[in-house]
């Protein structure tokens, strides 16, 4: 049950920062994926198993704010979860520099994935925000490498405070 408060918890900061984002520049939403943030530290915190639930849920909640076909974001978080636990699982993804990689390729796999089913989907091509889509993977990463450490360490904290 504590887990699942901290997942929806989880969901809801994703939700504020994304409509945070969207309010100041649409061009924010397209620079940093903030629910394949969520999904990928879940993953390769839990399992596959997990990380694939938790990227239909954030997918499908991202394809309910956009006004492209619902599902095909919800698709391609549910993939690239379930990747990204597999992957973590059997890697060690926690020191900076193959946290950074880890996140990259995530999130260029999933990128990848999203635009393959959007232009099979529509028979056309995508909205790339005059390019900001293709820097998602790098800036994400960056984000991700600094973000990641932080959140362990308040937890390691927060845990070590309650014996």
């Amino acid at each position: 049950m504590k887990q699942l408060v901290e997942i929806v918890l989880a969901i809801i900061f994703a939700l504020v920062l994304f409509a945070a984002f969207s309010y100041i520049s649409v061009y924010l939403i397209q620079a940093i994926n903030v629910f394949s943030l969520l999904v990928i530290y879940y993953a390769a915190s839990k399992d596959e198993i997990h990380g694939a639930c938790l990227g239909a849920v954030c997918g499908l909640i991202q394809d309910s704010f956009s006004l492209g076909v619902f599902g095909v974001a919800g698709i391609a978080k549910t993939v690239m979860g379930f990747i990204a636990g597999f992957v973590a699982k059997r890697i060690n993804v926690v020191p900076a520099s193959r946290n950074f990689v880890f996140v990259f390729i995530m999130i260029t796999l999933e990128l990848i994935l999203w635009a393959s089913l959007y232009a099979f989907v529509y028979s056309q091509g995508f909205n790339t925000g005059r390019g900001v889509i293709f820097i998602q993977p790098l800036i994400t990463a960056l984000i991700g490498s600094v973000l990641f450490p932080l959140i362990r360490k308040t937890i390691k904290s927060m845990n070590t405070n309650r014996i």
